[in-house]
């Protein structure tokens, strides 16, 4: 995730900082160097509870991009890469969407996940072509602990260009880049516990607002009822248990029921709850879904207007 630049680029960058807490952490015993680590991890939640603001505003655009019928698209290289391809693909699964609606660019593509790729995340030239793609009305989210991350820079840059809405994820708050784009996401994290790792506070960061980015986004857009993930479909086993269990508490009503009612909607979760909360045939609980844009509370509201 450390940027591959000069060394008098990368002076001023936060979390190339040396950490004074820990400068004897290679002279202690196991469970003290565990220890050093956690005390620094633990400073991670506080520093991003302190740009929840900045997160709301960018889940807000991320949610009017896919409403207007565009994407998302993360950009990254290294680390911040990798987050962003772990976030993208766990929420087709999760929450019910199309895939492609979140998508990742990863610096180097496939063949850098699991092996680093030298210079890609120099080349901002890269990050512009693969932006390519990103139309007016979209939403571009780059991620790099320096914020100065010449592929994330380029590829920002060619979104914003096309149309599309920006968003800079860092541990840098004093990023020049981040006055170029419409929300600045920096999280405080300071120095590393061991200098320039910054797949460790920083990553840690970056995880815990992608992952609160996109869950947000997924509760706005009405994929969950209460805190339940009703837009899971039964396709196997293992799911269908799932999903019978998430219809029991989010109804109250037996799991024979709920499986039956399962059954008559064809697998789909949402389709099966709805039915249930109001009592209507499948039929009418799909359509009253895809009126409402797939949220069932707002189906719900269709139904019953005095829910």
């Amino acid at each position: 995730m450390t940027d591959r630049l000069s060394v008098g680029v990368l002076q001023g960058v936060p979390t190339e900082g040396r950490n004074p807490r820990t400068v004897d952490i290679d002279l202690l015993p196991t469970l003290d160097v565990l220890r050093l680590i956690n005390a620094e991890d633990e400073q991670v939640p506080g520093a991003v509870a302190k740009v929840l603001p900045q997160v709301a505003k960018a889940v807000d655009l991320a949610v009017d991009a896919l409403r207007g019928g565009g994407r998302v698209h993360y950009f990254g290289a290294g680390t911040s890469g990798r987050l962003a391809v772990l976030d993208s693909a766990e929420l087709p699964p999760t929450f019910g969407i199309e895939p492609g609606l979140i998508v990742a660019h990863h610096a180097g593509g496939l063949g850098a996940l699991s092996q680093a790729i030298e210079d890609v995340e120099d080349d901002e030239d890269l990050g512009a072509r693969d932006a390519e793609d990103v139309r007016l009305g979209e939403f571009a989210v780059g991620i790099t602990a320096s914020g100065r991350t010449p592929y994330v820079v380029g590829a920002l840059r060619a979104a914003a260009a096309q149309g599309a809405r920006t968003a800079l994820i860092s541990s840098n708050p004093g990023a020049a880049f981040g006055t170029e784009v419409d929300v600045n996401i920096a999280v405080e994290t300071g120095p590393e516990a061991v200098t320039g790792s910054t797949r460790m506070k920083a990553g840690t960061a970056t995880k815990l607002v992608l992952n609160a980015m996109s869950t947000a986004a997924m509760v706005r857009l009405g994929r969950t009822y209460s805190n339940l993930m009703v837009s899971v479909n039964a396709l196997n086993s293992k799911l269908r248990g799932r999903v019978i269990k998430i219809l029991v508490e989010a109804t109250g009503l037996d799991a024979e029921t709920c499986a039956a009612a399962l059954a008559d909607a064809g697998g789909d979760t949402r389709t099966a709850l709805l039915s249930l909360l109001c009592d209507v045939p499948p039929d009418h609980a799909a359509e009253a879904l895809a009126a409402a844009g797939g949220s069932v509370r707002d189906a719900m509201r269709g139904i019953r207007p005095e829910v």
